[in-house]
């Protein structure tokens, strides 16, 4: 596998696994080494990930065992794998962001990476795993329910394509709600509430520190205060995202008159009011927006935003198909065009979530521990998170907090073994085709799904 790189095997009718790809993923996966301390954790690593990559069944660790044809001990020592002490994700995260900032496939706007985030909820029915809890559920199908016990993730992602398909390559999914205590636990007196907002720019912020420049693509929850508050922190990451309908915001402050304080905004304006006192300022034109040409009307204006913050934005009012959108750019260098084809780009991620569920199943782990306070379902979150507050013996934290690291681990080594997956398809996605096989679906294009 390490030796010098060898020529494409013939190709034969039904084959598709080929050397140089083997090659490619040994030598992708070489460069995580060094996030583990010891070889035997490293070793794990690699089987785990190839078995998420090629697992035919999603019923957690066990799939792995069956699909590799492990011997029955190896179900005990994934188990330790999840919960040891010689790796951590942080670090296997960071790993991962240099692999793929270092790929010809990033997409750049402006020279600039481009980052998407949102929120991702997965239902659980354990009763004796940290960070369960009672989510609203955002939904327009009426067969779900307006609640569920479960799991609340941030993903990142990352924009990577080969002029024919592009993809959000996720870097990290990591829970944000329903484990304050095990923070706290951490942090001890240092500990400070962070919103599932303030942690997805903290997220980012880190990407920037690989990256560089980036813009970050969210989605209309995320416009807060706080955002753009702790935006503030890293100067290298501006947001492009959409403003809800009842939106207000402030023109800029008239001419100073030396007398008091100096005014941070002007009058007040609901920001769609504009598609009716300003329709003849709108720009008429084409774009090629989800793959089609579209005919999209938009009108642009700087406005300031935000009560006691009062922060220059961009807003792009736009029009397209009878659907009213205003979207809003932290950047004002950034063109309205720019702004639309960006946020159209924003969905990507929730295409890489589809993937990570019903394909990798990256959500399908069974991680609980007995030290963790039975879950309560038809108490209020506030007593549940009570409840675990109360835990005060070390081993019993080391215990509950270990389990939500497995959980963590397993959806980050999922995140891994998917991207591959797609950096597969993106760089030999002819040898794929040509081959007349079979790589996950039915083949469509030159880039296979």
């Amino acid at each position: 596998m390490g030796q010098e790189r060898k020529s494409i095997l013939p190709q034969k009718r039904g084959t598709w696994l080929y050397e140089n790809m083997w090659e490619w993923i040994n030598a992708t996966l070489e460069k995580f080494r060094y996030c583990f301390s010891r070889p035997a954790t490293y070793g794990w690593f690699v089987i785990i990930v190839i078995g998420l990559m090629i697992r035919s069944d999603h019923l957690g660790v066990t799939s792995i065992v069956r699909e590799l044809s492990l011997a029955g001990n190896a179900y005990m020592a994934m188990l330790h794998f999840f919960r040891s002490e010689a790796w951590y994700i942080l670090r296997l995260q960071r790993a991962w962001l240099d692999i793929l900032g270092g790929s010809p496939l990033l997409i750049k706007e402006s020279g600039r990476c481009i980052l998407t985030g949102d929120g991702v909820k997965e239902g659980k029915e354990g009763r004796k795993m940290p960070g369960v809890k009672r989510l609203h559920q955002e939904s327009d199908n009426s067969s779900k329910g307006e609640y569920i016990h479960g799991h609340m993730f941030g993903g990142l992602g990352l924009l990577m394509g080969n002029g024919v398909k592009t993809y959000s390559v996720l870097i990290s999914v990591m829970l944000h709600d329903g484990i304050s205590a095990l923070s706290k636990w951490r942090q001890e007196d240092d500990y400070i509430e962070e919103s599932h907002v303030m942690k997805m720019i903290r997220d980012a912020g880190r990407a920037v520190e690989a990256l560089g420049e980036s813009i970050l693509l969210l989605d209309r929850l995320f416009l807060t205060v706080p955002m753009l508050t702790a935006l503030a922190k890293f100067p290298g990451l501006s947001v492009v995202t959409k403003a809800k309908c009842n939106a207000t915001a402030y023109f800029p402050p008239g001419p100073y008159k030396g007398r008091g304080a100096k005014p941070k905004k002007g009058a007040s304006v609901k920001v769609f009011d504009f598609f009716g006192t300003h329709c003849h300022k709108f720009t008429q034109t084409q774009m090629a927006l989800y793959g089609q040409t579209k005919d999209i009307r938009y009108f642009c204006i700087d406005l300031r935003w935000g009560k006691k913050l009062y922060q220059e934005l961009r807003f792009v009012l736009t029009e397209m198909g009878g659907t009213r959108s205003v979207l809003v750019s932290t950047d004002l260098t950034l063109s309205p065009t720019q702004i639309i084809s960006l946020y159209c780009r924003r969905f990507k991620i929730e295409c890489s979530f589809r993937e990570l569920k019903q394909v990798v199943a990256g959500f399908s782990y069974h991680f609980w521990s007995k030290a963790m306070p039975k879950l309560q379902k038809f108490k209020s979150n506030d007593i549940n998170r009570a409840n675990l507050e109360n835990v005060t013996g070390p081993r019993d934290r080391r215990l509950i907090q270990d389990t939500a690291k497995a959980i963590e681990g397993f959806v980050q080594l999922s995140v891994i073994a998917l991207g591959l997956l797609q950096l597969i398809g993106l760089v030999f996605g002819k040898e794929i085709v040509n081959g007349g096989g079979r790589f996950m679906r039915t083949i469509s294009n030159e880039t296979p799904s």
